[in-house]
């Protein structure tokens, strides 16, 4: 277990026993009062981030929590995930009532959390484990993010390389992900880079913010990154992509949809940059990812995935498809209004 300050970016905890679960709530409970929560809020964060770890300590295999601040309306939460690779919860309702127990125990856990967190969403599937993600707000919590996204380093950095960011632009709903060449604080660095000239850039099309991009991008080692902007008035998603980012679009029901990026290394030459649009109707959902997380993934093996929160829905697909040697990076995008 890491004692780093927490990041925006987050940070990973390996949760095997009770002393790194204790670890975990007071970094929790610190953060909670870097950002002001005010007492009863951070006693609920100490109360739900025990909770959770003391699942995965007693149940759950492999199980790993992300902590993080969550930004959203000019007001500041705290963010946990916690994610494990087994065994998984048939119906996640019965596991949640109170009373429930597969250990002998008050089976109170579940319950807990629900009543505790401002916000919380979760998915189980047995034999591939749960995700929980769950957020503690000062007062009631913004209305739930359209799009969302997590990273992972590689293993041994504590700094990923690559990022995401989500912004609305003069009514522009537009999401980005980038891969910073490399691994480490230099790979993190030009990704960096790119998050704050994206959320900087004037107004414009996924082609028009790319080349933005890469011309902000000059003083770095350069990056792969694309843009995505979801239209809901014209049911379109426009796209454009610089290297090796996937990106796709699903429907319930059909098979995905590739989209196309072109090659090139945003900050580097000068790279051939070309915007593309798809069909992109109500009920789709926009994946993107990192070459940390391998493309084999079939939302077709988790069935009821796609009417989870995008956060959740993100944490599953790098849990179960994000590779250790490199860092990785996975977002969710929902054509919602």
């Amino acid at each position: 277990m890491s004692h780093e300050a927490v990041t925006d970016a987050g940070l990973w905890f390996r949760v095997e026993n009770g002393s790194a679960a204790s670890g975990v709530r007071r970094a929790a409970e610190r953060l909670g009062a870097q950002l002001e929560l005010g007492e009863r809020s951070v006693a609920d964060l100490a109360i739900l981030t025990a909770e959770l770890t003391s699942n995965l300590v007693k149940h759950a295999q492999e199980g790993m929590v992300l902590l993080r601040p969550v930004r959203r309306a000019g007001r500041a939460g705290v963010e946990l995930i916690a994610v494990d690779s087994g065994p998984g919860m048939a119906d996640l309702t019965v596991s949640s009532r109170d009373g429930h127990s597969t250990t002998g125990t008050l089976g109170i856990g579940l319950g807990a959390i629900s009543r505790q967190a401002s916000w919380f969403d979760s998915y189980s599937m047995p034999g591939r484990g749960t995700v929980f993600a769950v957020q503690v707000w000062s007062g009631p919590p913004p209305e739930p993010s359209w799009a969302a996204g997590l990273t992972r380093p590689i293993t041994g950095e504590q700094v990923s390389g690559d990022g995401y960011a989500v912004r609305v632009a003069d009514g522009r709903r537009q999401v980005l992900v980038c891969d910073g060449l490399g691994h480490g604080p230099l790979a993190g660095a030009a990704t960096d880079a790119a998050l704050r000239a994206f959320r900087a850039a004037p107004p414009g099309s996924p082609g028009i913010v790319v080349r933005h991009l890469h011309g902000a991008m000059s003083h770095t080692r350069g990056a792969a990154l694309a843009v995505a902007e979801l239209d809901l008035e014209s049911g379109l998603l426009r796209y454009a992509g610089l290297g090796n980012i996937a990106a796709m679009t699903v429907a319930e029901g059909e098979r995905r949809r590739g989209l196309v990026s072109l090659p090139g290394i945003a900050g580097h030459q000068r790279p051939n940059v070309r915007e593309y649009d798809y069909p992109f109707p109500a009920g789709t959902t926009l994946v993107m990812h990192s070459d940390g997380v391998v493309d084999r993934w079939d939302l077709a093996d988790y069935p009821g995935l796609t009417g989870r929160a995008p956060l959740v829905m993100a944490a599953t697909l790098l849990r179960d498809a994000g590779i250790r040697r490199d860092d990785a990076c996975v977002l969710v995008a929902r054509a919602e209004p």
